[in-house]
């Protein structure tokens, strides 16, 4: 079978039996979140000049956003186990839209923080019960589900921040926040209409879903030990090590292009931007190797690219040759599509939202420390420097992954 006919079947797949639909709404929704996520560092120049705040404080905000972004996942999967993965979704979307307005309107710093903190803790919400939804929806190809949903993601992280920072530029940084509210609202209200109403879930099932649920000590207990089987405690290290190296390279990679490099904030945006246009080819491609090849090779594959583009970094000048650095180190996007689905995979069905949310939130929380260390250290003058750092840890991670099991093993 060739390529293109492996490409056709695994579409039919993912469309037919009227699943299409359900995949277009949730990863459609996704993607406006991520995009919203990342217009913050295309802002982050204006952000800066507006409050007068500093590389430190500056990476501490976008800290702050991936720290909210953290801390309701675990929340949210229990919420998801127990009750509905619809009105979860729904619920983060509306949350994140009115955080953006004030966002926009903040009158001072403090204000600017806290409304960051809401927008995070909105987004929270949705992606333990984007993944659930998805494990239902998709038994036996969470992978390649999974991968198109994030590849989504990754378009709305291509299209979004350079349309917020052109309108930063043309009008002002608030119009470059405030067009997303639009967008959010009109997702909510698709995922509302196409998703399939709570009710559909019988009485007896939502009463067992409710009493795996509930999150008593004992229940905490079980919780763990299942978490601790099948290498979970091991992939969730190596999880964590891989958001806090992609948290502080994008955090602060636009200041860095027009800082370090000296690019205009346009000329920055669009790499930026291409940074995640090329996790648009790579996420799905990521998520269906891991469906065929298994999690060890599939991230040996992605990963080893990125270690020679951040360790080059300080040493390349103009628009092509950082485009084509960018590139490269862009592959690491697809190392999200394979451990989520191995941990997918890996959590009884039973504490899915819960189990997920435990290992993303404490991962995520922990990597969120990223950007505004890698600011500390950009403040101290040495920016060029973090990116090797940052290469030498994507490195240990590739050592962990030899640890992994082959597929025959797990």
């Amino acid at each position: 079978m060739g390529i293109s006919d492996g490409i056709r079947r695994e579409a039919t797949e993912l469309w037919g039996d009227g699943k299409g639909p359900l995949l277009v709404t949730i990863a459609s929704a996704w993607g406006i979140l991520l995009g919203t996520r990342m217009v913050y560092p295309v802002l982050l120049p204006y952000l800066r000049s507006s409050f007068d705040l500093s590389l430190t404080v500056g990476g501490l905000l976008v800290t702050v956003l991936w720290l909210g972004s953290a801390l309701g996942q675990l929340p949210g999967g229990v919420v998801a186990d127990r009750y509905s993965e619809r009105n979860v979704m729904i619920a983060g979307t509306v949350v994140v839209a009115g955080a953006l307005v004030l966002v926009a309107t903040a009158p001072t710093p403090l204000v600017l923080f806290a409304a960051t903190a809401l927008v995070g803790l909105g987004q929270s919400l949705y992606p333990i019960a984007r993944i659930t939804i998805l494990s239902k929806i998709y038994p036996g190809r969470i992978g390649s589900a999974l991968g198109v949903t994030m590849a989504t993601g990754d378009l709305g992280q291509t299209v979004l921040p350079p349309i917020g920072g052109a309108l930063a530029a043309a009008v002002a940084w608030q119009l470059g926040l405030g067009f997303i509210v639009p967008l959010l609202l009109l997702a909510a209200g698709a995922l509302w209409v196409v998703l399939p109403e709570p009710a559909s879930i019988s009485s007896e099932s939502a009463s067992d879903a409710s009493a795996s649920g509930s999150f008593s000590f004992e229940n905490a207990r079980s919780i763990v030990a299942d978490l601790r089987a099948a290498d979970l405690p091991f992939v969730a290290f190596i999880l964590f090590l891989y958001i806090l190296i992609w948290q502080s390279f994008t955090g602060l990679y636009p200041t860095y292009l027009v800082e370090i490099k000296g690019l205009s904030s346009t000329l920055a945006g669009l790499l930026f931007s291409g940074f995640f246009a090329v996790g648009v080819l790579v996420k799905p491609l990521a998520g269906a190797a891991y469906d065929r090849i298994g999690i060890r090779k599939s991230l040996l594959i992605v990963l080893s690219g990125p270690v020679a583009g951040l360790a080059a970094l300080p040493f390349v000048d103009g628009f092509w040759p950082l485009a084509g650095l960018t590139a490269l180190v862009s592959t690491m996007l697809g190392s999200g599509a394979i451990t989520q689905s191995f941990l997918s995979d890996a959590i009884p069905d039973e504490i899915q939202g819960t189990g997920l949310g435990v290992v993303r939130t404490t991962s995520a929380t922990l990597g969120a420390a990223g950007p505004v260390l890698f600011g500390a250290i950009a403040d101290r003058g040495y920016f060029d420097e973090g990116y090797v750092l940052l290469a030498a840890v994507l490195f240990v991670v590739i050592l962990l992954t030899l640890r992994l099991p082959e597929p025959d093993e797990a």
